[in-house]
């Protein structure tokens, strides 16, 4: 399990807000430029740039200046963490939830068998 947890906080944050994760959603498609990932949100570069920023503190993009322009570009590695991490807890939950059901229908037969 991933053990860096301020590593993953940045990650749920990212992912915390609808206009950033319409963004990871466009660059797992390829590069965009900032006025790319701008336009689908009709929002100012600017404020386009200031969510690539808290995509780039979660290590989930790369923008890299080429010329004139940031081409943004996903890095995988940050998103595996958290899947890892929520895969982590969902395990833990089934385990729980299947141990659980079975303690119930046990229960209830009893509760059957002494009508």
């Amino acid at each position: 399990m991933v053990e860096d947890s301020e590593k993953v906080d940045r990650v749920f944050h990212a992912l915390s807000n609808g206009t950033r994760r319409g963004m990871v959603r466009q660059l797992s498609r390829g590069e965009c430029t900032v006025g790319d990932l701008a336009r689908p949100a009709d929002m100012s570069f600017a404020a386009a740039s200031k969510h690539v920023k808290v995509l780039e503190r979660a290590g989930m993009v790369n923008r890299p200046l080429k010329g004139r322009q940031h081409i943004c570009s996903l890095r995988p590695d940050p998103l595996r963490d958290a899947s890892e991490w929520l895969g982590f807890y969902e395990k833990f939950w089934s385990d729980n939830l299947e141990r659980l059901a079975a303690a119930v229908e046990t229960d209830y037969a009893r509760e059957q068998e002494g009508r």
